[in-house]
């Protein structure tokens, strides 16, 4: 029996329009520790790689901007537990599936294609934000920032859950929005799926991919390519 072909998906910005609810999470924290709030376009660049990153990264574009640096590794710690403390609590307050997301999910179920989560986001995380939006029955994994020893963009982090789940990389796929998941599944050697408006600093062009996409709607049409070897 030949082994089925394997989607790998990023979550945030992918899958779910997130940067609502992590702004608001963002913004209660810098709030609460002084720093001035960001706006949305603000935290799409900056939330593709994890909590920790953000406030690091928004921590230092303002204290660039004011001249002020505040920074330490203690408080960074603390706010990155402030932060996930109150976005455990607020996770589905704004964010919404993708468009075309839950029709391309159930067409891959369907077709009996494998499907894992690839994220940053802390693994419990994660799986609280898949059950609350009622996709998490479509996955076989999920593996999140704190899963393994390592996270995207290793390309151990796509290859090790590719083998979790019983799939071959040579019939796998990585679908995502930013250069973290490129990386990743450039150094996996697995094609990639990259869609537009990411949460990253990067334009389109300057993000390494085989396929552009808006949204879901008519990526059925991509993967058919790939089920058929026509790719």
């Amino acid at each position: 029996m030949s082994q089925k072909f394997t989607i790998l998906f990023d979550l945030d910005g992918t899958l779910v329009n997130t940067a609502p609810d992590l702004m608001h999470a963002h913004n209660h924290v810098m709030k609460k520790y002084g720093y001035d709030e960001r706006k949305l376009d603000d935290i799409k660049k900056l939330a593709g790689r994890g909590a920790k990153f953000m406030l690091t990264s928004s921590m230092h574009s303002l204290a660039e901007l004011s001249g002020k640096i505040k920074k330490t590794d203690d408080i960074v710690e603390e706010m990155t537990k402030e932060f996930i403390n109150f976005y455990s609590k607020n996770i589905i307050r704004e964010s919404t599936l993708k468009n075309g997301a839950l029709n391309f999910l159930s067409w891959c179920k369907k077709n009996s294609i494998s499907m894992a989560i690839c994220t940053n986001k802390q693994e419990y995380l994660s799986i609280d934000l898949l059950k609350k939006i009622k996709i998490y029955d479509f996955f076989d994994y999920v593996a999140g920032g704190n899963t393994f020893d390592y996270n995207k963009p290793n390309p151990k982090h796509l290859i090790d859950t590719i083998e979790i789940i019983g799939g071959n990389i040579k019939k796998s796929l990585m679908v995502g929005d930013s250069e973290t998941d490129s990386n990743a599944a450039k150094g996996a050697n697995i094609p990639f799926v990259l869609i537009e408006d990411g949460y990253t600093e990067k334009k389109s062009n300057e993000i390494y991919h085989d396929h552009l996409i808006k949204d879901f709607i008519g990526l059925e049409r991509i993967i058919t390519n790939y089920l058929n070897d026509r790719i």
